[in-house]
C-alpha cells in the first residue's frame, strides 16, 4: 500500500502526457450498513483503472474547478469551511490546508459526513494533520473543494457608500444645473418640493445631512454667499470641488427641479471624510451642527457671528449654542391631561443665555444659527421649546443705543438680578437710564443688585430713543426624535405656508431609497 501511494502521488514524467485526474475505483465503495453516496459507473472511454488510484486517504479528483471557482478559493476556502468534492459529492468540513510531500499545490483535509473505507483518522503516510474519527480522513487538493451545494450561497457584504453610484440608484439620479438659481417662495414652493421623489434623497444615515441642507437652502437666499465664497485665494483643490459640487450639483438642482439624489449628497459626505479624517461622514450618523461646522471650515468662510463678552475680545463662531441657567425662564402652559407643562421660547432662552453668560454681539448676523439645549433621552429641561417666529436682537447687541425699560430713554444701565426678580416681569431684559435705575434699586429688595454700565455708540444722547427694533425672521427648523432628523422650512408670508421635510419618507421595505 505504501509503494501504490508513493506511485500516485509522484508527478508524471515530461515525456508522458498527464493522465486525467479520475473519482475512486469500484474498489473503495462505502460500508453498505452508513449508506454513503454511490460510487458513478466507469464511464467507456475511461483509461485503465490502474490510473485510478485511491490510497491512506488521498484521492485524485476529476473536474478541476471552473475559472470562477478558481478566483474565489482565496476568499471563502478555510479551516471550518463546508465543502464538497467528487460528483455525486461527498460533504465534509475542512480541518487542514497545507502543503504535502511530493503535491505541488495546496491540500486540504477534510472530515466527512460519513464513513468512507479508503478514508484515514486524518493522518496520510504516517504523519497526523488533524484528528477525526476513523474512516472520515480524506486529502484531496484544495481546487478540488466546492462549496457546500446544500446551503445557500451567503450574500456578500454590500458596500453601502458606493451603492448609490451603482445600478441600483440608476432611476434615482438627479442634473448638474450650472445657472445660479435662487430660492423657491409662495405657491411655487409647494408645487416643485411636495409629493413623492421630492427633496434630498436619503440613504446610509444621512439625515442629518439631508434635512439640514434643505432647511439652509431650499426657500432662503441667507446662506446663498457660501456658494461664491472666493475659495480660489487659499488654492485648496477640495474646498473647490466642494463649492463647486454644493452649488451646481446640489443647490441649484434643489430649486430648479426640487430632487436631489443621493450620490451627490454622498459626493460632498466623502469631501468632508478626505478633509477631516472622520469616517464617520459617510455611513455613520451626525449632527446638524457638526455637519454646518465641518462644511463651514471646508469651504474656508468666515464665520458668522461675532460674540463679545465682558472682559474679553470678540470670538468668532458659526453657530451658537444655547447655554441656560440653572433655573431657566419658563413660561408654563397648563394642560388638563397632563397638568402643567415645562416650556420656553427661543427668544425668551437668547435673551437668558446671553444675560446670564455677559455676551454681547458685536454686530448684526445675516443670519443666527441657533442650537437648541438637548440633554438625550432619559432627562429633558424642557417639555416643549416653542419657536419664536422673530427674534428681537436690539438688546444683545453691543454698543447701540437701547431703550430704558421703564420711560424708555437711553438706556445706561442693565441689571442681571433684575431680569430674575418676580416683581417686575421676570424673563425680561431690564435696562433703565440714570434716573430709573436710581428709583429701581432704591427698593430694599433691590439694595444688593449690582447693575453694569451699558456700552453705546460714542457721542451724547438724550431724550427718547426712537429707533427701529432689529428684528430676525425664523425660516427653518431642524428637528430631531429617535435619532432622526427632519425639517420645517418657511416658504411664504402666510402662518400655514410651512414645508415639512423628511429625508426617509419614500422608504419601501425598510430599504432606505
Amino acid at each position: 500500500m505504501l509503494l501504490t501511494a508513493r506511485k500516485a502521488l509522484q508527478p508524471p514524467s515530461s515525456s508522458a502526457p498527464k493522465a486525467a485526474l479520475k473519482p475512486p475505483s469500484p474498489l473503495t465503495t462505502p460500508k453498505p450498513a452508513l449508506q454513503p453516496p454511490a460510487v458513478p459507473p466507469i464511464k467507456p472511454q475511461a483509461p485503465p483503472t490502474d490510473q485510478s488510484r485511491s490510497s491512506n486517504g488521498f484521492h485524485n479528483l476529476p473536474s478541476p474547478p471552473i475559472a470562477e471557482q478558481r478566483a474565489e478559493l482565496g476568499t471563502w476556502l478555510e479551516v471550518g469551511s463546508m465543502v464538497e468534492v467528487n460528483d455525486p459529492p461527498l460533504f465534509g468540513v475542512i480541518r487542514w490546508i497545507g502543503q504535502i510531500n511530493n503535491i505541488p499545490e495546496p491540500v486540504a483535509g477534510i472530515e466527512l459526513d460519513q464513513e468512507l473505507s479508503a478514508a484515514t483518522d486524518g493522518s496520510y503516510l504516517g504523519e497526523r494533520h488533524f484528528h477525526c474519527p476513523a474512516h472520515k480522513g480524506l486529502f484531496v487538493r484544495l481546487r478540488n473543494c466546492r462549496r457546500d451545494s446544500r446551503f445557500p450561497e451567503p450574500e456578500l457584504p454590500i458596500n453601502q457608500v458606493d451603492r448609490c453610484n451603482s445600478i441600483a440608484f440608476a432611476n434615482w439620479s438627479s442634473k448638474r444645473v450650472e445657472e445660479h438659481t435662487p430660492p423657491l417662495c409662495g405657491p411655487d414652493a409647494r408645487l416643485t418640493y411636495e409629493g413623492f421623489k421630492k427633496g434630498i434623497q436619503g440613504h446610509l444615515n444621512s439625515c442629518y445631512l439631508d434635512a439640514s441642507l434643505f432647511s439652509v437652502f431650499s426657500c432662503c437666499s441667507s446662506f446663498d454667499w457660501l456658494l461664491f465664497w472666493p475659495v480660489g485665494a487659499q488654492n485648496n483643490p477640495i474646498s473647490q470641488s466642494a463649492q463647486d459640487l454644493l452649488r451646481c450639483e446640489i443647490v441649484n438642482p434643489l430649486r430648479r427641479y426640487g430632487y436631489v439624489c443621493a450620490s451627490k449628497t454622498m459626493a460632498l459626505r466623502k469631501l468632508l471624510k478626505e478633509e477631516t479624517a472622520d469616517s464617520g461622514f459617510t455611513n455613520e450618523e451626525k449632527d446638524p451642527e457638526e455637519f454646518l461646522n465641518q462644511l463651514f471650515l471646508l469651504l474656508q468662510v468666515e464665520p458668522l457671528l461675532k460674540i463679545r463678552s465682558v472682559s474679553q475680545k470678540a470670538q468668532e463662531c458659526f453657530i451658537y449654542q444655547l447655554f441656560p441657567p440653572a433655573s431657566p425662564p419658563l413660561s408654563p402652559l397648563v394642560s388638563p391631561a397632563a397638568g402643567l407643562l415645562r416650556v420656553s421660547s427661543v427668544q425668551a432662552l437668547l435673551e437668558s443665555s446671553f444675560m446670564h453668560s455677559g455676551l454681547k454681539l458685536t454686530e448684526a448676523p445675516s443670519c443666527l444659527p441657533l442650537l437648541m439645549p438637548r440633554f438625550g433621552k432619559e432627562f429633558k429641561m424642557f417639555d416643549a421649546i416653542l419657536p419664536s417666529l422673530s427674534l428681537d436682537i436690539t438688546d444683545l447687541l453691543d454698543e447701540t443705543l437701547r431703550q430704558c425699560s421703564i420711560c424708555q430713554s437711553v438706556a445706561q444701565w442693565e441689571c442681571l438680578q433684575c431680569y430674575e426678580d418676580v416683581d417686575i416681569t421676570p424673563g425680561q431684559l431690564k435696562q433703565y437710564c440714570n434716573t430709573c435705575n436710581t428709583q429701581v434699586h432704591t427698593h430694599k429688595k433691590r439694595q444688593t443688585h449690582r447693575p453694569v454700565e451699558v456700552r453705546g455708540p460714542l457721542g451724547c444722547w438724550e431724550g427718547p430713543v426712537h429707533g427701529a427694533r432689529q428684528l430676525m425672521d425664523l425660516f427653518a427648523v431642524t428637528c430631531i426624535e429617535t435619532s432622526h432628523y427632519v425639517s420645517f422650512v418657511k416658504h411664504g408670508p402666510q402662518p400655514t405656508d410651512w414645508l415639512f421635510f423628511d429625508s426617509m419618507a419614500d422608504r419601501e421595505g425598510e430599504i432606505k431609497i
